[in-house]
């Protein structure tokens, strides 16, 4: 099993200093899932339509990653955790 990318542009403290900002759910480029099948995780679990489920997905393909979702780090958790359940790779943040 690989491991996806951390964040690292931010020290870790100051995701402590606004706890206000909401949290996002990132997807990741991997060399396993195809273009569709990523599209097509986007439409099942977010109920996003086709346009927008090919924009996200195009954006993980071609810029190695894209933000699917934000909210409460729960909500966000558990969005990367269906992610993972899809077998793609996805971390959380807080936003920028």
């Amino acid at each position: 099993m690989s491991v996806a990318p951390v964040e690292t542009d931010r020290p870790a403290s100051d995701q402590r200093t606004d706890p206000d900002r909401p949290w996002v759910t990132i997807v990741w480029n991997d060399p396993v899932n195809l273009m569709s099948y990523v599209t097509y995780v986007f439409q099942q679990y977010f109920g996003y339509s086709k346009e927008k489920a090919t924009t996200l997905m195009l954006d993980v393909h071609q810029k190695g990653r894209a933000v699917v979702s934000s909210g409460t780090r729960e909500e966000m958790e558990r969005d990367v955790e269906a992610m993972h359940s899809y077998g793609l790779w996805a971390t959380l943040r807080h936003d920028v």
